[in-house]
């Protein structure tokens, strides 16, 4: 079970069993994927679980042209400028590359740690911590793409419809990915709050 991310004297640091890190990770290499398409995984340890979370949590384009866009892309990398579709234009053009770098730079980061943990504790410093964090916000970004979550209400919709199932089938990757939702939401906050100086006892 899952302990949060506290302040350790200059390290953060949370324990993670091992279904916990490979999914995260998992989660992590896919959003990096997304970032960057001819990257390709290393491993399958992680394979079969994330594949598990089904075919509407990966979607099926990876970008290219902008009528194929994938719109998670327009999440991770939004429009500069949404009221003139040229400038927009011009500024994705001079920004978007170095944003999907310096995104795949954290996702790298953070899947790095969780795969270097001792005895599932995940252990970063202040720079891999916030990597961590911004790797934690893209991978949710997705998810929540990916769920449908634009807004409150989305959220509110969506929850709703999950408790009014009588028995939710451990097959269905909506209520799998709302569950790793709401992880990674938890664990975001967690290290958020030690980085803005909370300290926690030892872990």
């Amino acid at each position: 079970m899952a302990r949060a991310f506290v302040r350790d004297g200059a390290r953060f640091v949370a324990v993670l069993d091992e279904t916990e890190r490979v999914v995260l990770a998992g989660l992590m290499q896919q959003t990096r994927m997304l970032l960057a398409p001819e990257v390709e995984p290393t491993g399958d340890e992680w394979g079969d679980l994330v594949a598990s979370l089904g075919a509407s949590l990966k979607g099926d384009r990876a970008g290219g042209a902008d009528d194929e866009r994938d719109p998670a892309l327009d999440r991770l990398l939004p429009v500069g400028h949404r009221g003139d579709d040229a400038i927009a234009v011009e500024f994705r053009r001079l920004t978007e590359e170095g944003l999907r770098q310096r995104k795949s730079g954290n996702l790298d980061v953070a899947v790095e740690r969780l795969r270097s943990a001792r005895r599932g504790r995940v252990v970063l410093d202040q720079a891999a911590a916030t990597a961590f964090v911004m790797a934690l916000t893209d991978v949710r970004l997705l998810l929540g793409e990916r769920l449908g979550l634009h807004t409150e209400q989305d959220a509110d919709a969506l929850y709703a419809s999950l408790d009014e199932l009588d028995e939710l089938d451990e097959d269905d990757p909506t209520g799998y990915a709302v569950a790793w939702y709401d992880f990674l939401t938890w664990l975001q906050e967690t290290l958020t709050t030690a980085l803005m100086g909370e300290t926690g006892p030892g872990v």
